[in-house]
């Protein structure tokens, strides 16, 4: 069922939303070359409790504040001390903030030093696929539109779009409905109407779509071993406009 959300809900979210982003402005700085995934997150961990908010993962069981996912792992990375960052890296930071009740969800993928140009690249054309997602995400479309636009820009490039992985709904739950495909889907289709909330995540890989899980039963990644990037934004649905409440650069 989805739940649409009312002005003091989608404000709550915002709040939720708009710490998130703090959060990222003041971290993705700091990842670097030689650090654990388990410091990179236990840096989320801090700012996050520091500011009155909880990890959102923790209510999934997952043991850490951010999915940390290193080149070819696509999703779910769990932080650890055996993993550490290396120079020409790409890293996706996958952190939501439980704040009050209220849920945010956002993905960056970090360019850590000299990464390859084809590397660059990718993350350059995932960026473009979740702005074309959520450009596509209006009053009066379909959740298909979404997914079309994200598709379309990524197998223009020649890439993978992961399909056994999509966005959500969100915002008083971590995961919500409706599913949101990154590619054409033959499930569930509703009209966009003011009041979503929604988790508009492209998981893109180098090379082909499929993935597996590993054997912690959460990291998820590529086939081949190519590398993927994933960028997200939580978006709130007005009659009017969309408004991205996870974006770096709202104004305070």
């Amino acid at each position: 069922m989805i739940r649409l959300k009312n002005s003091e809900e989608i404000e709550g979210i915002r709040k939720s939303c708009h710490l998130l982003a703090d959060c990222f402005n003041e971290i993705i700085p700091l990842v670097k070359a030689g650090m654990t995934t388990k410091e990179v997150d236990a840096l989320f961990v801090d700012f996050i409790t520091k500011h009155g908010g909880k990890p959102a993962w923790y209510k999934e069981n997952f043991k850490g504040a951010a999915c940390i996912s290193i080149n070819n792992e696509v999703i779910h990375g769990i932080p650890s001390k055996k993993r550490v960052i290396k120079d020409g890296d790409i890293v996706s930071l996958d952190v939501g903030i439980d704040l009050n009740g209220f849920i945010s969800d956002s993905c960056h993928s970090v360019l850590v030093g000299n990464v390859k140009p084809e590397v660059r690249k990718l993350d350059e054309v995932t960026l473009e696929c979740l702005a074309a997602g959520i450009e596509a995400c209006r009053v009066g479309n379909r959740i298909s539109d979404i997914s079309r636009a994200v598709y379309d820009i990524a197998v223009k490039h020649g890439y993978g779009v992961v399909y056994d992985y999509c966005g959500h709904g969100v915002g008083l739950d971590v995961h919500e409905d409706p599913s949101i495909p990154n590619c054409p889907s033959r499930g569930p289709n509703p009209r966009i109407q003011a009041g979503m909330v929604l988790a508009i995540e492209p998981m893109i890989n180098l090379g082909v779509p499929e993935v597996y899980t590993a054997d912690d039963g959460w990291t998820v990644l590529t086939e081949d071993g190519k590398y993927s990037a994933h960028e997200e934004h939580t978006v709130a649905v007005f009659e009017d406009h969309t408004e991205i409440l996870t974006d770096l650069n709202y104004k305070k």
